[in-house]
């Protein structure tokens, strides 16, 4: 029993078996979801044999350390599991608002060649409530509301498809934090059935493919997925989310210098995307890790990629580089604290 990851339905349902009274569910619900206490030691409308009762079967992150960016106030936190697992997120002030990053695993295991998330593989997958408490967590240590979440952390999200969904659930609820769907991104390296799955839910989130190359050969280089999903299935699958969902899909490529960031591999992008729905083009100048010898594109290089996207009808922005200074790629935070602290 995970009493965090429960519907407002299955905690009634839950109260009632307990034989607790039936009102109690929406305090408990209210105190988990709205109020965001760390404990049930915080309920203090609640008889001490729930909060008891509670405490059994309380899953969540607590605090392990917490770096701030000197450049641009991006948190990175390191959150500490109950299995002594550690996590990462990130929280990101920006003028229209709060922006955080959540992981969706313990490592990962699809083994794109710019990630440190996946140099040690995967670990385990998150519960409902873990990914949940990342978000509570930082909006009760910060202060402050959280306006956009972002599943981009460590992990491959649709790789932990059921307790995805049930996060979705629950923070979009509106008896919860009530986050618009519109407001979250749920972000994916191309499991193809998955991304069709999630088509059909009936989400309104925003999907972000993890893209990155204009060509088989070149996306299997850096990301093993592709050798199981080719580009023509994964972008079939991207359609087919828009289909469904009305929802524009974005196209994140990470830059990287003399790997896929000339005018020849801009070009192409264009013209594979030109014959999609409605799209977005997200570039990302890479994070360099020390495990890689991957570096970051040059400015002039990255802005007449830009330009040449631009040229061709593509919308395209370029995300501003975040916490450069405090580990903010993914993973990298996560693995450098593992090995100083072994």
């Amino acid at each position: 029993m995970d009493i965090r990851s429960l519907t407002f339905e299955e905690l009634e349902l839950y109260i009632k078996e307990q034989g607790f009274p039936k009102f109690r569910a929406g305090q408990i619900y209210q105190w988990i979801h709205q109020k965001l206490v760390r404990s049930p030691e915080e309920m203090s409308n609640l008889p001490k044999d729930i909060r008891e009762s509670l405490k059994e079967h309380w899953i969540g992150v607590e605090e392990e350390a917490r770096f701030t960016s000197k450049l641009d106030g991006t948190n990175k936190f390191l959150f500490r599991l109950q299995d002594d697992n550690l996590i990462e997120s990130v929280w990101m002030p920006y003028k229209h608002g709060n922006s955080v990053c959540i992981s969706s695993q313990v490592g990962c295991r699809m083994g794109c060649k710019f990630c440190a998330s996946t140099i040690d593989g995967v670990v385990r997958n998150l519960t409902a409530s873990e990914m949940l408490d990342q978000v509570y967590a930082m909006q009760y240590l910060m202060g402050e509301r959280v306006s956009n979440i972002v599943v981009m952390g460590s992990g491959e999200p649709l790789d932990n498809y059921e307790n995805l969904i049930r996060f979705l659930q629950l923070i979009s609820d509106e008896k919860g934090l009530h986050i618009s769907q519109r407001n979250i991104t749920v972000s994916s390296c191309g499991l193809v059935p998955e991304i069709r799955r999630l088509a059909e839910e009936g989400f309104q989130i925003t999907f972000a493919l993890s893209l990155h190359a204009s060509t088989d050969e070149e996306r299997q280089e850096l990301m093993p997925i592709a050798r199981k999903y080719c580009l023509a299935e994964v972008l079939e699958a991207c359609q087919y989310y828009f289909q469904q969902t009305g929802r524009r899909v974005t196209y994140e490529y990470s830059l990287v210098q003399g790997v896929n960031d000339s005018p020849e591999h801009a070009k192409r992008l264009a013209g594979i995307l030109k014959m999609q729905a409605p799209c977005h083009v997200n570039l990302i100048p890479v994070n360099p890790i020390k495990e890689r010898e991957f570096r970051r594109a040059t400015d002039k290089t990255i802005q007449n990629f830009k330009y040449i996207l631009e040229n061709n009808q593509i919308n395209v922005t370029l995300r501003r580089g975040m916490g450069s200074d405090i580990d903010a790629a993914c993973g990298q935070l996560r693995r450098n604290y593992i090995q100083k602290n072994k």
